[in-house]
């Protein structure tokens, strides 16, 4: 028997029996359909996940004092990263970055909605918001002119703003107190990203120049020290070298704890491949599910068909024809539900951008190759016993079988 005349009657057979065969090749639908959504989800959760983490800041590296062997009060101040220890990395590591920025912090005291509370004061330079990728919602950030100067000039967090003034551009113009001294607001800002009160920035922050907050410390500590590396495959390098150019200006002992993103990428992806991993193997158990439901319904159909077996057999039909015709059979329910599965598949994410066009759900081709090469293995694998059974039938007691 030729493989045409093989799949002809096997197509016959199918449309003989409608509903079981739609119901049969059902599961290789949803089957199939999940490992594309499945692996859909994963992709958009990873990039995601990688955007926010990386719209914290690109390519980031950050230094903090950690601990030192300091014996008095003045020694553990002098081991704090100084203004000059930014000055130095940005100095000697010019060509391999992008900008280079510390932070001062502080505390002081704001009276809003009649009540006293503590409100964070950073000091912080030109660089800091492209360094830290902040978003100016109102008025302007502060220009060089502003640190050089010592301007009494103040930016507002999103929400300190709303909570003063109303709204972000009402901030705008007013003079708030810090530290006892008028501070006129030019602007008002919020990270591109939350980072949910981890970072230097909390919903109520106040920034002001670094150069004018230095007034109101006893001792000067920037904490953290911020590199924006300038190509990403120079932030492990440059990691170690600031670390080598802050031990290397401070007492012999001191050291600093100085990170990267890189780590948490790392970390981030390998969660993502992992979380993807286990989504499908959940969606591989429908396709083994179906497989068996394929298996169990050809045996059925064997049984029902045995005089025909027989018959075919009484006028010639080998037994390598037989076992082509019932195989052929499984792998073309497999194979159909499997492609109406794949455009399943592919139709939801393909609708969801066509709704929401700002929304990109990134299709991977190697799940759609994946799932009908699956498609046509489940129908081989499960479709063989069946086959096999149909094809070992004698045909006298076939022919007898009632």
């Amino acid at each position: 028997m030729l493989f045409g005349e093989a799949l002809s009657f096997s197509v016959q057979s199918l449309r003989s029996n409608p509903v079981r065969s739609f119901l049969t090749g059902l599961g290789m639908v949803i089957g199939n359909a999940s490992v594309i959504l499945v692996v859909t989800i994963s992709l958009t959760s990873r990039e995601y996940v990688i955007e926010q983490i990386e719209a914290v800041g690109s390519n980031i590296v950050w230094a903090q004092y950690e601990v030192g062997n300091q014996t008095s009060v003045a020694q553990a101040d002098s081991d704090y990263i100084k203004r000059a220890d930014v000055d130095a990395v940005r100095q000697e590591l010019s060509s391999r970055i992008v900008a280079a920025t510390g932070v001062m912090a502080t505390f002081d005291k704001m009276l809003i909605d009649g009540k006293e509370q503590d409100i964070a004061v950073n000091g912080c330079d030109e660089y800091y918001q492209s360094v830290r990728n902040l978003m100016i919602l109102a008025g302007r950030y502060l220009d060089p002119s502003d640190i050089q100067l010592r301007q009494k000039v103040a930016l507002l967090t999103e929400k300190l703003a709303q909570r003063l003034f109303g709204g972000q551009q009402a901030a705008i113009g007013n003079v708030i107190k810090i530290h006892g001294l008028q501070f006129t607001v030019v602007g008002t800002f919020r990270e591109r990203v939350e980072t949910f009160g981890q970072s230097e920035l909390g919903k109520e922050t106040v920034l002001i120049p670094s150069t004018v907050l230095r007034y109101f410390t006893n001792v000067e500590r920037i904490d953290p020290l911020y590199v924006q590396v300038r190509y990403p495959a120079d932030v492990v390098p440059v990691t170690d070298r600031v670390r080598v150019i802050l031990e290397g200006r401070h007492r012999a002992g001191t050291r600093y704890n100085v990170e990267n993103l890189r780590s948490i990428l790392s970390a981030a992806n390998n969660i993502a491949t992992i979380l993807s991993l286990m989504l499908v193997m959940v969606s591989a158990i429908a396709l083994v599910i179906s497989g068996i439901g394929i298996m169990n319904i050809m045996l059925v159909t064997v049984t029902e068909r045995t005089r025909e077996i027989g018959l075919r057999m009484a006028v010639g039909a080998s037994r390598r024809d037989i076992l082509l015709q019932f195989l052929t059979e499984a792998v073309l329910i497999s194979l159909a539900g499997g492609i109406i599965g794949i455009a399943v598949g592919l139709a939801v994410p393909l609708s969801v951008e066509l709704f929401v066009p700002t929304l990109h759900l990134p299709i991977s081709v190697t799940s759609v190759i994946v799932a009908f090469s699956v498609s046509c293995l489940v129908g081989l694998i499960f479709g063989m016993l069946p086959a096999n059974r149909a094809s070992s039938l004698n045909p006298t007691e076939a022919l007898r079988y009632e």
